[in-house]
């Protein structure tokens, strides 16, 4: 999701600065080094001056063309976006150690077109990250595989130590926002079987907020997500990225203080961790500073 300039108004609250900065410099030089992609860019998120500058990006894999046609998502939508790179697991591998983070994000398009959507592409990409680089703490913002638990399995076994599954809306919403062959209930199973497979894993899920749902409904999400073992939520506000058709129309700017009422629906019902605010997106920094601790926390229990 993005930001809407020049066609939308936007309340004060949603102002922000053009990207710029060494950090931000530095990352652009390395995305054309190696020819990768980061979802900041493809999905015009407005963090990105703030996160680049501070050497922190979300890389994203498999290409700059996604197969599904979410209404709310600016990144490129292709029937079949075409052959992955096969250097493209150690070309991700080396940008990761430059930067010489502690912690990364890395999230996928996704590729019904692939026998396998992927799956043993997105694994090898982690594998060869984790080991450039074995203290790195690795989230994977995966797409759901259409519920195919051999597609989940791969990703699971890689060595991931965060698993990250957008719910991005509300049952009654999820056919109107996201592609069709998305659904709700499939989200839900994605995430509650990969908790399944590897009980210590971290999982991870994401709402928008400001496309037209109420909040009972909200809380219908909240509680589903902790009801299968979801440790880890943010919510943010949906901002239409383009004027194409296919993008929804903002139904409402929500103000940072119904964001704060909704953090604290979410604490109350056991949420580990929680982010809710108009920036707030599925990568969010805080959010990534509280899990590396939970996890150092954890590996240094089973020592």
């Amino acid at each position: 999701m993005g930001i809407s300039v020049g066609f939308e108004p936007l309340p004060q609250w949603l102002r922000v600065r053009a990207p710029s900065g060494e950090g931000h410099a530095r990352i652009k030089t390395l995305l054309a080094e190696h020819g990768l992609n980061t979802v900041c860019q493809e999905a015009l998120c407005p963090n990105i001056s703030e996160c680049w500058a501070g050497g922190t990006a979300t890389f994203m894999i498999m290409g700059a063309a996604c197969t599904r046609g979410c209404r709310f998502c600016s990144v490129e939508s292709a029937a079949k976006p075409g052959p992955l790179d096969p250097n493209e697991p150690q070309h991700l591998a080396e940008s990761l150690a430059a930067l010489n983070l502690k912690y990364a994000v890395i999230t996928q398009v996704a590729r019904d077109d692939l026998s396998d959507q992927g799956a043993s592409h997105v694994a090898d990409c982690i594998r060869q990250v984790k080991a450039r680089n074995p203290v790195l703490i690795v989230e994977m913002l995966i797409a759901d595989f259409r519920g195919d638990e051999n597609c989940l399995r791969a990703v699971v076994d890689s060595g991931v130590d965060v698993l990250s599954h957008n719910l991005e809306t509300v049952r009654r919403l999820t056919p109107w926002v996201r592609d069709r062959r998305s659904s709700y209930e499939q989200s839900l199973a994605v995430l509650r079987r990969a908790k399944e497979m590897r009980p210590g894993l971290v999982t991870k899920s994401s709402l928008m907020a400001g496309l037209g749902e109420t909040e009972e409904e909200f809380l219908e999400s909240f509680r589903d997500l902790r009801e299968i073992g979801v440790e880890v939520l943010t919510v943010g506000q949906y901002l239409r990225p383009t004027r194409e058709g296919r993008h929804l129309t903002v139904a409402q700017y929500v103000p940072p203080s119904k964001f704060e009422e909704m953090e604290n629906w979410a604490k109350d019902l056991g949420f580990l961790y929680v982010a809710c605010g108009p920036f707030v997106r599925s990568s969010y920094r805080a959010g990534e500073l509280f899990i590396e601790g939970r996890i150092n926390a954890l590996k240094l229990s089973k020592c």
